[in-house]
């Protein structure tokens, strides 16, 4: 069976088991039966029906029933569209999903044809939207990625600074070098691998592309939370070729996400601009990078230095230069415990007093906020143990929903605090494990969801114009985020975290501008690995996105001070990105981050 579109050619062999992609640079062997594994029953193919086409539809379809151990029926739908193939795998049946296999199959069919058969690949460069070791921008084929919203600094989950990133991977047969930008010219042509579903019915944690002998195959991660009764159908997986570079395909994918209502249209037109506040695009200023220099001149832990005191000297120390943020962010940890966001007394005695003074200065305030916190939550709120222990504040809760939204009105309306908007971080604590209990049906990113929303929504019924920054670049969480914040440069628990740091930020910024066309980007600023690192960055900045600062006087790793020529660069830097703004430069800053006019 042969169906050919202006792209690619697709030839499913008559056993139904496998089917060919040709495309221009790219022809794989699909494995179309899929395993979708239950709790306790692992989801092995027993047999495979000949395959099916209907053409009646706008598109061919080819539907390949199976019969296996863990469901009482089971198929893959291929949808052969003009942008590629496009598969989803039912079942049907009753259980838990536990780890679901994409593009390879587990099967029990005796002799060679049995075990776990991957997909074959005749590709050399793998590009994923999310970084990892900031020193490369792109990886071998044979390399693992992971997309999701769980990491850390332990070794194999390095993947936290984009949470959801786009669930998107791009292939190339040309062998690049891991540095190269992922634009590079000359490459034969990109084919992504994307996966699509309303964003609430994406509850898994991780998508990870798992790479073997001339081979690969997606693993999503249900972790025994997602219900199956009666029916159940995988996201989308579509598999489009042609695309000039990653950032192409990274902005079809989102395309293709909006046009099935799987994300919102761009906010990308000029009333889309118009219509965002002028001061979130003013330079900010983050206290994080200076209290991380006194911490190491005090010796007294980082969150310990977020204090008024402190602040007014940093901000008095730029003022001396001439550097005026329009925007102030009070970092880690101004409130007295991370799920209560009372203001600690013995750091900022009078914090609503603070920020109207800065408002009569013409400034704004955003306040840092670590996503999934417990300290101070009922444990009743939130995602525990088997043994109670809490370890992560549930939104599906209705006291926990509640809780979020009580304190994003404490902190943002005119009768509470009214500071300007949140600074959301750590959404890389999502919580993951088989064992642990929540109150809802969410899980995995539909989770991080629901508490975004939550938060998001809150934070615009106290203040219509406030800011609400995270760094979840995937489409869809556009809905729910007014900024993307490009997070920290380095890996600082690597053994050796110096990285270069322009390319890095660059490839960063253009994965934003291609998956959230116009929505702001927050440029970021620690942790910077020297002097001169930070230096050529401040000289960029300006061309990626909103000037973001963190130092004051000093460069923290290093200890080395900022100079009269670096206050000076700042300045210019600033005056640059304002003249831009007013001048309508901000199409071209989208088309040098990766997004077309």
């Amino acid at each position: 069976m042969r169906i050919v579109a202006p792209g690619y050619r697709l030839t499913v062999a008559p056993h139904g088991r496998t089917a060919v992609l040709d495309a221009e640079g790219h022809r794989l062997e699909l494995q179309l039966c899929g395993a979708l594994d239950r709790v306790g029953v692992r989801d092995e193919t027993l047999s495979v029906d000949p395959p099916e086409l209907d053409t009646a539809g706008p598109h061919p379809v080819v539907t390949v029933a199976r019969r296996g151990t863990a469901w009482e029926a089971a198929a893959t739908r291929v949808v052969c569209t003009p942008e590629g193939p496009e598969l989803t795998w039912e079942v049907r049946g009753n259980g838990l999903l536990d780890e679901v296999a994409l593009l390879a199959t587990r099967a029990a069919f005796g002799g060679r044809g049995g075990g776990l058969r991957p997909s074959g690949h005749a590709w050399s460069t793998l590009f994923t939207p999310n970084p990892g070791p900031p020193r490369r921008l792109l990886r071998g084929a044979g390399e693992s990625a992971t997309l999701g919203v769980c990491g850390d600094a332990g070794p194999g989950r390095g993947h936290w600074f984009f949470t959801p990133a786009p669930l998107c991977l791009a292939f190339t047969a040309t062998p690049l070098p891991d540095d190269a930008p992922p634009e590079t010219a000359g490459a034969r042509p990109w084919l992504t691998a994307g996966l699509g579903a309303p964003v609430r019915e994406l509850t898994f944690t991780t998508c990870d592309y798992v790479p073997s002998d001339q081979g690969w195959h997606l693993r999503l991660a249900y972790e025994g939370h997602t219900r199956v009764s009666g029916s159940f159908r995988t996201p989308a997986l579509l598999l489009s070729p042609g695309h000039r570079d990653p950032y192409a395909g990274l902005r079809a994918h989102r395309a293709w996400l909006a046009a099935h209502a799987w994300a919102p249209e761009a906010a990308d037109g000029a009333r889309g601009r118009a219509e965002r506040p002028a001061w979130w695009f003013e330079p900010m200023f983050c206290g994080w990078g200076a209290q991380c220099h006194r911490a190491a001149e005090t010796g007294l832990p980082a969150p310990e230095l977020s204090t008024r005191a402190e602040y007014d000297a940093h901000l008095a120390a730029l003022g001396a230069h001439g550097l005026v943020p329009g925007t102030v962010v009070i970092d880690d940890k101004w409130q007295r415990v991370y799920a209560s966001w009372h203001p600690d007394p013995a750091k900022w005695p009078d914090l609503r007093g603070w920020i109207a003074e800065r408002h009569a200065t013409g400034q704004r305030v955003l306040l840092w906020w670590r996503a999934w916190a417990t300290e101070g939550a009922p444990a009743a709120h939130c995602v525990r143990t088997p043994d109670g222990r809490p370890v992560a504040l549930d939104p599906g809760h209705p006291g926990a929903a509640a809780r979020l939204a009580e304190n994003v009105a404490r902190m943002l309306s005119p009768d509470g605090l009214d500071a300007d908007g949140l600074k959301i971080d750590f959404t890389a604590d999502t919580p993951s494990g088989a064992c642990l209990t929540g109150h809802g049906t969410a899980w995995g990113v539909a989770l991080l969801y629901d508490q975004l929303a939550v938060i998001h929504g809150a934070a615009k019924e106290a203040k219509r114009d406030a800011l609400v920054v995270t760094h979840t670049p995937h489409p869809a969480f556009a809905a729910v985020t007014d900024m993307i914040r490009l997070n920290d440069m380095l890996r600082l628990d690597d053994p050796e975290p110096w990285a270069p740091v322009v390319p890095q930020m660059r490839y960063r910024a253009a994965v934003a501008a291609a998956s959230c066309p116009g929505t702001p980007v927050d440029t970021d600023d620690w942790c910077a690995p020297d002097r001169d690192q930070w230096r050529r960055y401040a000289a960029v900045k300006h061309e990626l996105g909103v000037p973001a600062l963190y130092a004051a006087t000093h460069v923290d790793r290093t200890g080395e001070p900022l100079e009269e020529s670096d206050y000076a660069a700042l300045r210019a830097g600033w005056a640059r990105w304002r003249a831009g703004r007013a001048a309508g430069g901000e199409e071209a800053r989208d088309e040098a981050r990766g997004e077309p006019r």
